[in-house]
């Protein structure tokens, strides 16, 4: 909602309720999963003003009902203890109110002169919470450590320009009810409406994952003590860096990823040991291509510590790594899922091709594609993610159309992190060596002078070379098609989840693309 003319509010009550009611039928008449993006509440919005001739003033306001009508009946869902209401004090009778304000928001004397003391006394007698304040962000906060699960807010549209994407980005499920106008005083809102809203419930009990429980968790299974009891409990020097280092600093986006997805699709709330052992074993599998990656890239620090390979030498890492290995998959045996150990391996094949594919061409660099570059993407990165998802979907199941959406997701989401990575390199001070790269791939399909490729292919800090006054257009030029191929399979990511039905999964996924894609 960029378009301040697309910000104009249906004028009559009668209008609006018309409007609802057409925006209703619109979303039912689509197999529609929540959460949207903010790209697809754009889409829909065009599509019901284009069939029914309506005025595009009023996009903005069509956006928010419509996103109202996706999350509906989930909010309807969620038990009314775990539910916030959120007024703007502009509801407020300004000649009138002589509430005070405090870092929470206004304190409301009941005085009835606006409607804002009924609306509360009707949210709290159903059991929910509700403040007066400006602006969403308040109580994201709230949401995110499960006080609440949802928001039901009221505020204007110029403010929703702000709220609204904070809401879509995090996947909070909850409905904004738009003020009839703008301004920072003596507003007003569809009562009824907003009544409504506040009182809807339905039979079924939301089904939302405690991602703060989850990461506590996991956190406990990548302690030493878990670890020392489910790996080889020699002393000898390889078994104890091995211990070390999978219980040592890392995202743990891998076993997160498997663990979560499990728990979305099964709705348990505990996690079995067979699921707990695979989501250790991916942990294995990582960490082990990371021991390897820093041996063949000669790095000497990660997460702002030595590698193994800088404390112990190559051939210890070696050793360490391998045995990282071996120990993921002896892990996922006793999971007693031989699906498992099979989709791990041809992960572990793909990624050993994308890091030799990325070594010879280190070994000999030449002018490079950018379907070079992204096959090396699809082998090396992507499986790091898809990997992790599949797992968590094979023990619940085997389910075939999900697996195949969940590739699509993972290779977009891959390239994508990668394409951003690629970006990245030249906002560090750190100098940038010579490896396949989209940022190089489109410098040297752009560029067909062979003096200028043979000093590209033999620098050795590429940021230093394309900072040159001369190569600076070049490299800006690069870095702007990049981003711009990022944000495509950033979108390409979030089209991919349109096929999922389930919508814990989907809340899941959504919030981890904004997440890793920032």
């Amino acid at each position: 909602m960029d378009n301040k003319q697309i910000y104009n509010v249906p004028q009559s009550n009668k209008e609006r309720n018309n409007l609802r009611s057409l925006i209703d039928q619109f979303v039912s008449n689509r197999l529609l999963t929540p959460p949207l993006s903010m790209e697809d509440l754009y889409l829909l919005s065009d599509q019901l003003i284009e069939e029914h001739k309506l005025d595009t003033g009023i996009k903005g306001w069509i956006m928010v009902e419509v996103n109202n009508c996706i999350w509906r009946d989930t909010v309807a869902s969620i038990p009314y203890d775990k539910r916030i209401l959120l007024l703007p004090k502009c509801l407020s009778n300004s000649k009138n109110c002589k509430a005070d304000v405090d870092e929470l928001g206004l304190l409301c004397y009941r005085c009835k002169h606006c409607s804002i003391p009924d609306l509360q006394d009707k949210a709290e007698s159903l059991g929910m919470m509700s403040i007066v304040a400006e602006g969403f962000t308040s109580v994201i906060g709230l949401i995110e450590n499960r006080v609440v699960d949802t928001v039901i807010g009221v505020s204007c549209l110029d403010s929703l320009e702000k709220a609204f994407p904070l809401l879509i980005n995090n996947a909070v499920p909850g409905l904004a009810i738009p003020l009839n106008r703008a301004g920072c005083k003596d507003t007003d809102v569809d009562y009824d409406y907003v009544s409504q809203m506040i009182s809807l419930r339905s039979d079924k009990d939301a089904n939302f994952l405690d991602y703060d429980h989850l990461k506590s968790t996991l956190q406990a299974w990548f302690s030493k003590e878990n670890i020392a009891s489910l790996l080889a409990s020699s002393d000898d020097q390889t078994s104890m860096i091995t211990r070390d280092c999978l219980a040592g600093d890392g995202k743990r986006w891998r076993p997160y990823l498997l663990a979560s997805t499990y728990l979305a699709l099964s709705g348990e709330k505990e996690i079995p040991d067979k699921v707990r052992l695979a989501a250790i074993a991916v942990e294995c599998f990582h960490k082990a291509s990371l021991v390897h990656d820093d041996i063949q890239d000669n790095d000497n620090l990660r997460y702002g510590k030595p590698t193994v390979n800088a404390q112990y030498g190559v051939p210890i890492a070696i050793n360490v790594g391998d045995m990282l290995l071996g120990e993921g998959y002896r892990l996922l045996t006793d999971c007693g899922n031989m699906e498992l150990v099979k989709v791990a391996a041809e992960a572990h094949i793909a990624l050993c091709k994308g890091q030799g594919t990325e070594l010879e061409w280190s070994r000999n660099p030449r002018i490079l594609t950018m379907d070079f570059v992204l096959d090396i993407f699809c082998n090396k990165t992507v499986p790091a993610f898809d990997v992790s998802l599949i797992m968590g979907v094979l023990c619940v199941g085997n389910d075939k159309q999900l697996t195949t959406t969940l590739h699509n997701y993972s290779r977009a989401l891959g390239i994508a992190y990668q394409l951003q990575d690629d970006m990245e390199d030249f906002e560090t001070e750190h100098p940038v060596a010579l490896r396949p790269s989209a940022v190089l791939a489109i410098i040297c399909e752009q560029c067909r002078d062979d003096q200028f490729i043979d000093s590209l292919m033999t620098c050795a800090d590429l940021k230093t070379f394309l900072n040159l006054a001369e190569n600076k257009p070049l490299l800006e030029e690069a870095l702007r098609q990049v981003k711009q191929k990022a944000e495509q399979y950033h979108k390409e990511a979030l089209d991919a989840l349109h096929e999922i039905t389930n919508i814990e999964l989907k809340r899941l996924l959504f919030r981890v693309t904004q997440r890793i894609l920032k």
